[in-house]
């Protein structure tokens, strides 16, 4: 199902459902009669032709898709797996996963599921508030990894100027920003936050560019109060979350109320799930079926983002579904430490709170049977590792050892941040 029309995201829900079903058994015919890595997952859960799907109780019985079934594939039929509904010839692009949560998938898109893509962005775009008449900078240095390609797509698409900022160090790509009258950036918020220190360093002040939207993907971070509230006071700009997925698509948006990631509800159907049960929940794992990726697509795919649903419907009078606070973080993401269960995200909304802390990493270890953590931050005074330690005891119930260490000495990054490591010891 191609839809570009914004208006579809004030449908009333019964006839976005509707448009979905007849969006999903079209996609459905195509790939039952050309796709093997479907049609044999269908076959065995009693769907052998798109009559037999009459509606959303049968979408329920299909199976879940896991990525670990796709890694396999792709290890049993090389390089591309069989998850491909047209012969090669009819694949114009290529991308992997990033290989952050284990081995790394590749991805085969048609022309149309390109321009699908590209529509997607325009969706995220668009409710950022960016027009045509925007300069878009992307200091993305384009490779396999989908990164911010389709950014780039959608912002062309949509008429604004697109300024790539590939094969540039973070000094050069300011400068050309200001040179060139940049007025929305989109990379990682880790990259936005290390290119303002890149430009104070400089003497620059960022916000007296023309800078005036941050759009951010790759990981959780724009969506977390924290980490949003540097990126805008550093830019004087307003900071947007997106989030997506290279096997999936550009699925969710921040709309300018800012309450949380509406899921693009016309290119894809969304379901959340208690991820030991399977059954529909207010918070769980998000499962996402994308519309327009025929020539490879996904169907009741099992993300792994903890997610939850907002109480109430969004003020912006989208009808599209609301993450409450975005993308909460993965689901094997968990720590746990003495009982109690740590996310990566609910550390970085506490340190980011801190001006005086630079960067920070997460250090695991085992003492003993148990995993412990340290946490090592940028910062110059004591003062400020002790008031780090007492807000994880006060807002997450545990104490960690905090470990100031030199600015500068922590790892910078361009796309997904890792700033979780394992170590052997204490």
């Amino acid at each position: 199902m191609s839809v570009s029309d914004d208006a579809l995201e004030w449908l009333e829900p019964a006839r976005r459902r509707a448009l979905q079903w007849r969006g999903f058994t079209g996609m459905a015919a195509t790939v039952l009669a050309g796709n093997p890595f479907v049609r044999a997952k269908w076959t065995a859960a009693g769907v052998r032709a798109p009559g037999d799907l009459a509606g959303w109780d049968d979408f329920a019985r299909l199976p879940f898709t896991l990525k670990r079934e796709l890694v396999e594939d792709q290890a049993a039929h090389p390089p591309f797996g069989t998850n491909l509904t047209y012969p090669l010839e009819r694949y114009v692009r290529v991308h992997q996963t990033s290989g952050t949560m284990g081995a790394p998938l590749r991805w085969l898109d048609t022309q149309d599921s390109w321009d699908w893509w590209a529509r997607c962005w325009g969706v995220v775009l668009r409710a950022a508030g960016v027009t045509p008449a925007d300069r878009v900078f992307v200091p993305f240095s384009f490779g396999l990894f989908i990164g911010f390609w389709t950014g780039f797509e959608g912002a062309r698409a949509m008429g604004a100027l697109v300024i790539p900022g590939g094969g540039q160090d973070s000094p050069t790509r300011l400068a050309w920003m200001e040179r060139l009258g940049a007025t929305v950036l989109l990379c990682t918020p880790s990259y936005a936050l290390h290119l303002l220190e890149v430009a104070r360093d400089r003497g620059m002040d960022p916000a007296r560019l023309p800078v005036r939207i941050t759009v951010h993907a790759g990981e959780p971070g724009a969506g977390i109060p924290a980490v949003r509230a540097r990126i805008e006071a550093g830019w004087g700009a307003r900071a947007f979350d997106h989030a997506g997925m290279t096997e999936m698509g550009a699925y969710g948006y921040e709309c300018a109320e800012q309450a949380g990631l509406h899921v693009n509800e016309s290119e894809f159907i969304a379901e959340v799930l208690d991820p030991v049960t399977g059954q529909p929940a207010g918070e769980g794992e998000l499962v996402l079926t994308n519309l327009g990726r025929v020539g490879s697509p996904l169907v009741r795919y099992r993300t792994g983002d903890r997610v939850r649903l907002a109480a109430r419907p969004c003020r912006c009078g989208r009808t599209s579904l609301l993450l409450e606070g975005g993308i909460q973080g993965r689901l094997d993401d968990m720590l746990i430490v003495r009982g109690v269960n740590v996310f990566p995200s609910a550390l970085d909304a506490i340190v980011r709170r801190f001006p005086a802390v630079g960067e920070f990493q997460v250090e695991v270890f085992r003492d003993g049977h148990l995993d412990e953590l340290r946490v090592l931050i940028e910062a110059e005074a004591a003062e400020t590792a002790v008031a780090v330690r007492e807000a994880f005891r006060v807002e997450l119930g545990i104490r960690l050892e905090v470990v100031t260490v030199p600015a500068r000495s922590l790892p910078r990054y361009e796309l997904k941040a890792r700033r979780v490591v394992r170590r052997e010891g204490p």
